[in-house]
């Protein structure tokens, strides 16, 4: 810690009830993520056995349209220029009769929360009075700073698709975006709950209770610093449905976790889980079930991102690791999912591979 930094007062001098704050150091932004030590890597490879591996990542342009999130859009792809021209099937030999290259190179306006992702903790914030003086102020994981750390524009202008003015960096995270992710590796042991397996293909809102009925059943241990999978089957919908997801049918398919049950978010702390990732929109059932009073919409968002600095991954691709592990008995696996290295992103495409 430099001489300046001591002489910073500190970002916050109350902290949510339940939160890791300052647990892993008062700087810290990489939450539960310091739990995969050079150990829980060693973990995960020794469940490495038959040398397969599963892409757990959908195609990054499903799940096709926007109906499931009006805000977000699938990938653009378009040629770069060159001399003034499309930069695809580019002959060289039309800038010089002796070169015989034919050249590609494209760019992609993306989303970067279309498909399969990531959630940096700067993704999700909450209104805390984490000074103390009274008043709720925009605030994230251990106290940094909506407005400072965590910026955007003003202007709708700034914001969107660039249309009316030239492309240019207008929002960012400068803490807590998701190149932290990266930039620690992300690998170590994964362990699959296989919820399809038990509920079906049918909306079932899953609570402490019946998550540990699954997780008993199929024998399921997690200890700390395992990243933890929940399949659901609901990417394999997506996949189904080619780009034409049918909204109705989504939203009333497949199990999702109940963000309000207080005993499930607790073992989420207890267990000492470093990521939780699902195959469905969300982790958590959105919109969550009613709560009278002031209260987080996405309360699992709240309680991990917020509070106790745990990554949440959507939209993976699940079912075909869950088939192979359910087939071998297996649960556990050596899971390796970096985001992209993008400085200042709240959230990233991700490309997980599950090897077993």
């Amino acid at each position: 810690m430099s001489s300046d930094d001591r002489t910073t007062p500190p970002r916050w001098v109350r902290r949510p009830e339940g939160s890791t704050w300052g647990d892993f150091g008062p700087d810290d932004q990489l939450g539960r993520l310091n739990l995969l030590t050079p150990a829980k890597v060693r973990e995960g490879v020794a469940e490495v056995r038959e040398g397969r591996t599963f892409c757990l990542s959908l195609p990054l342009d499903l799940p096709g349209g926007n109906a499931l999130n009006p805000r977000r859009h699938p990938p653009v792809i378009r040629p770069t220029l060159r001399n003034g021209r499309p930069n695809m099937l580019y002959r060289m030999m039309d800038d010089d009769p002796n070169h015989t290259d034919v050249v590609c190179d494209d760019l992609a306006i993306l989303h970067l929360q279309y498909s399969t992702q990531w959630d940096s903790f700067a993704h999700v914030g909450q209104m805390f009075d984490a000074n103390g003086d009274g008043l709720p102020e925009p605030v994230f994981y251990n106290g940094f700073r909506g407005g400072f750390h965590i910026f955007g524009p003003t202007d709708p202008e700034d914001a969107g698709v660039p249309v009316t003015r030239g492309p240019k960096t207008t929002s960012g995270a400068r803490a807590l975006g998701v190149e932290n992710m990266a930039v620690q590796g992300l690998q170590g042991r994964g362990v699959l709950i296989d919820l399809r397996a038990h509920l079906g293909d049918a909306r079932t809102l899953v609570g402490y209770d019946t998550l540990m009925r699954v997780m008993e059943a199929d024998r399921v241990v997690v200890e700390p610093g395992d990243m933890v999978l929940l399949h659901t089957g609901f990417g394999q919908r997506l996949i189904d449905m080619k780009g034409q997801p049918d909204p109705e049918a989504l939203h009333g398919a497949c199990a999702v976790i109940d963000g309000r049950d207080a005993k499930l978010l607790q073992w989420i702390t207890d267990s000492g889980l470093a990521i939780l990732a699902a195959d469905n929109y969300a982790v958590e059932a959105h919109p969550a079930t009613a709560k009278s009073g002031a209260c987080a919409t996405l309360p699992l968002h709240e309680h991990c991102l917020f509070k106790l600095g745990v990554h949440l991954g959507e939209l993976w691709y699940l079912t075909q690791l869950a088939e192979w592990l359910r087939a071998n008995g297996r649960s556990r696996f050596l899971l390796t999912a970096p985001p992209l290295r993008l400085p200042g992103a709240v959230g990233s495409p991700a490309t997980p591979i599950a090897t077993v």
